[in-house]
């Protein structure tokens, strides 16, 4: 629901500039959508960060501005079902940067990068999922394995389709049909079967263990810092 009546003229006002100057040079990982019609509610596409099972999803998040920002944080929620401890059924985010740790001169730009940074760096000790966190915490391959299989059904389907001004041209193959096989050198069987498409090999999840978990976990919160510095 719309909430503009409710933030003052010079607030919105500088949402607006905020906005326009995210969508016209984004941080890294990160699209605004630009909807003048509601201020309010600012649309994000975050991209899923390498090394984690969000990568190669891109999640939709909306950022939720109440009466009393920019002295009160933003409410993060996701809007694509993703696998979190730290985002509940419902989409909504948990984050010490959108609560306690919230400064007025923050800014939306700084509380985008604080929810991706969540995606690198989860945190189990302040969870909405109970699932999740438990998986985090006692079996990390199958944390990874379930949040990677909702990455791949929900987060695909946010990537942008292509224009319909510029549909795909039509294959080559139309215009010069391939010249049938040579009778004299049939395909090998035993070597087509030897090397089947790259594209069914999925990536083996990351190393497990007490020590890899550890190293993950340090890695994601040097990630976390080192973004959060750059602001």
């Amino acid at each position: 629901m719309s909430n503009v009546e409710n933030v003052c003229p010079q607030v919105l006002r500088g949402v607006l500039r905020e906005v326009r100057r995210l969508a016209a040079d984004p941080p890294a990982g990160i699209k605004v959508v630009l909807r003048d019609n509601d201020l309010t509610d600012v649309i994000a596409l975050i991209d899923g960060p390498a090394d984690t099972p969000y990568f190669g999803g891109v999640f939709r998040v909306r950022l939720a501005l109440g009466r009393e920002f920019p002295s009160a944080p933003p409410r993060a929620f996701f809007l694509t079902k993703i696998f979190h401890p730290n985002v509940s059924a419902a989409g909504e985010v948990c984050v010490n940067t959108l609560k306690r740790d919230w400064r007025p001169e923050l800014g939306l730009a700084h509380a985008l990068l604080a929810v991706r940074c969540l995606l690198i760096a989860p945190n189990a000790d302040s969870a909405l999922n109970a699932d999740a966190a438990a998986l985090l915490r006692d079996r990390y391959d199958a944390y990874f394995a379930r949040a990677k299989l909702f990455t791949d059904i929900h987060a695909r389907a946010d990537r942008r389709a292509p224009s319909a001004s510029s549909p795909p041209s039509a294959p080559s193959a139309a215009s010069s049909p391939p010249s049938a096989p040579s009778a004299s050198s049939p395909p090998s069987a035993a070597s087509a079967a030897s090397s089947p498409p790259s594209a069914t090999s999925p990536s083996p999840p990351p190393r497990q263990g007490p020590r890899a978990k550890r190293e993950r976990r340090a890695a994601g919160l040097r990630e976390r810092r080192r973004i959060l510095k750059r602001l």
